[in-house]
């Protein structure tokens, strides 16, 4: 009952609607990375030119989020949003006709940056648009952290298990050309909607500030640091169950097995709304990663057949919506008003990068160990994170704004 009243309070604040274009226009953002890795590789037979095409991609999105996010913080969503869907889409497609027609390696570089420097940035401007409607009233505000983060962490985790279903049952290409469509269509109707802020975006705990503000503190770096070891996290285990199922005999089944983790952390995150509120988030923060490792040790311990590979992936996506709600939330406490939706998609550069940065290390132990390796850099990227939440978590560094519940 606790999840179905926070769905409806956050759900009041734009209506249905919105809600939908929200979840489907930021899918690409998670789909382009790994179809664009499929279709290069398949296309030219060359794992290292789907990389460096891939890598592209990647930081024109590291890149590309916040410069999307600050300027729509400064000058509307609508303004900024609309050509950013535009030109995105048309870089899509170009990237895959480029890839079709066997384009020159320099070219295909050029427009897979364009197509990450230009994304449309739909999670972060979501988030920022919702808290600015719940104009700082708490429990409005907790429930569109609640359900945002849900709807982001499952575009993460969903986004690759749709492509590798296309990709099995069709070609890499066509995930690529629904990737473009979802842009075309749900971010250019985001943006338009009239609950789009106007610009210089606030909160009422976080009021615009009349001289320029820090975005970089302490506090935010170390969420960075926190989801970036998330994307490391993903990208490997994605690696390491496609190396797996390949060796096993059953290529075909990777997707669904990477799916099955959405679907368990989607589960999760619904259930982090019974949470009673005294489990505030810094502990939240804490506690969760300590579920990821212990989930994530599971992975070279039992992974190595069809079904103990399902219950180890389930059991980490156990630990994934508590781990990217509770950071996304210690976020708009962290961060001036004003700044919000540009450090929203600083947050989503963060783990974009790092996954790439994970898939492509998980790729060379792959090489080096065999299927299972890749794990082994999916459990150090946990211990990792168990470390930095454990010694730099913290209810006085992340300090709870008056009038707020977790």
């Amino acid at each position: 009952m606790a999840a179905v009243g926070k769905f409806r309070t956050a759900v009041g604040l734009t209506g249905g609607r919105v809600l939908t274009w929200s979840l489907f226009g930021r899918l690409p953002a998670a789909m382009a990375p790994i179809g664009t890795l499929l279709m290069v590789s398949q296309q030219t037979g060359s794992v290292w030119r789907g990389s460096a095409v891939t890598g592209a991609l990647a930081l024109g999105q590291a890149v590309g989020g916040p410069l999307v996010g600050r300027a729509a913080d400064r000058r509307g969503q609508r303004r900024i949003g609309l050509p950013a869907a535009a030109v995105n889409t048309l870089a899509l497609l170009a990237l895959v006709a480029a890839s079709q027609f066997d384009a020159a390696l320099g070219l295909q570089l050029l427009i897979a940056a364009t197509a990450g420097l230009s994304v449309p940035a739909v999670g972060p401007l979501s988030r920022s648009r919702w808290l600015w409607l719940a104009e700082g009233k708490a429990e409005q505000t907790s429930a569109a952290l609640w359900l945002d983060g849900l709807i982001d962490e499952i575009s993460f985790t969903t986004g690759p298990a749709i492509i590798g279903l296309l990709a099995a049952l069709f070609a890499p290409a066509a995930g690529m050309l629904l990737a473009a469509a979802l842009v075309g269509c749900c971010a250019t109707l985001f943006a338009l909607h009239p609950t789009a802020p106007p610009g210089a975006v606030v909160t009422a705990t976080r009021p615009a500030l009349s001289a320029p503000v820090r975005l970089l503190t302490v506090p935010y770096v170390l969420l960075l640091a926190g989801m970036a070891l998330l994307g490391v996290g993903f990208g490997s285990i994605q690696v390491g169950v496609t190396a797996t199922t390949v060796h096993l005999g059953h290529p075909g089944t990777a997707g669904l097995i990477y799916g099955l983790m959405g679907g368990v952390s989607a589960c999760s995150g619904i259930a982090m709304a019974a949470l009673p509120t005294r489990f505030d988030l810094p502990a939240r923060l804490r506690a969760g990663t300590v579920l990821l490792l212990a989930a994530t040790l599971l992975l070279p311990l039992i992974g190595d057949t069809l079904g103990g590979l399902a219950v180890a992936v389930g059991c980490v996506g156990l630990a994934i919506a508590p781990q990217m709600i509770t950071m996304f939330g210690l976020v708009e406490r962290t961060v001036p008003g004003a700044r919000l939706g540009e450090a929203m998609a600083g947050l989503v550069s963060s783990i974009t990068l790092a996954q790439s940065a994970g898939t492509v290390l998980a790729g060379w132990a792959a090489d080096v160990g065999g299927p299972a390796a890749p794990f082994g850099v999916s459990c150090g990227a946990a211990g990792a994170a168990l470390l930095l939440a454990a010694t730099t978590a913290t209810a006085r560094r992340y300090a709870q704004p008056a009038g707020v519940i977790a």
